[in-house]
């Protein structure tokens, strides 16, 4: 588990949706997000989410030819800090962080972690509950969680 944690939107939202937020302070020491996150997000953060400028926007331009403002500076973030974990859902979001050698984990392995550490344990309920708030899985992801956490 990495001390250091980026933060796309989505997990922000999806997690802030089910009233679970305060999962990402349990399982990082620094919970870090771009200020084209927090523009995305739309409501008050809690002051232990950092908001940090990218240095380098020529990066963030770069990627943001293939993807949203909230996604290319998170991962333009990633590059820059080192030993730090983005957490991105979309899959283009995910291939494009791969080939960038960025580490990445996504909301779903947020959940997972938590259980695994003793902080949250109705993985499944939870699941559900995204899914019910518009939260997007595949039926085999969904499969294949049942049948481990049922």
């Amino acid at each position: 588990m990495h001390k250091i944690i980026i933060s796309d939107t989505s997990c922000l939202i999806a997690l802030q949706n089910i009233g679970l937020l305060n999962l990402l302070k349990d399982l990082y020491q620094e919970i870090l997000i771009t200020q084209e996150v927090k523009n995305e997000f739309g409501v008050d953060l809690p002051d232990w989410i950092i908001v940090v400028e990218v240095k380098n926007k020529e990066k963030q331009a770069e990627i943001e030819e293939k993807l949203d403002k909230g996604e290319a500076s998170s991962m333009a973030l990633a590059i820059e800090i080192e030993d730090s974990t983005l957490i991105i859902d979309e899959n283009k979001g995910r291939r494009i962080a791969k080939s960038l050698n960025i580490k990445i984990i996504g909301t779903i392995g947020v959940l997972l972690l938590a259980n695994k550490h003793g902080f949250h344990k109705d993985v499944m309920g939870t699941i559900l509950r995204l899914v019910n708030k518009g939260f997007r899985l595949s039926d085999r992801l969904i499969e294949m969680l049942i049948e481990k956490y049922k």
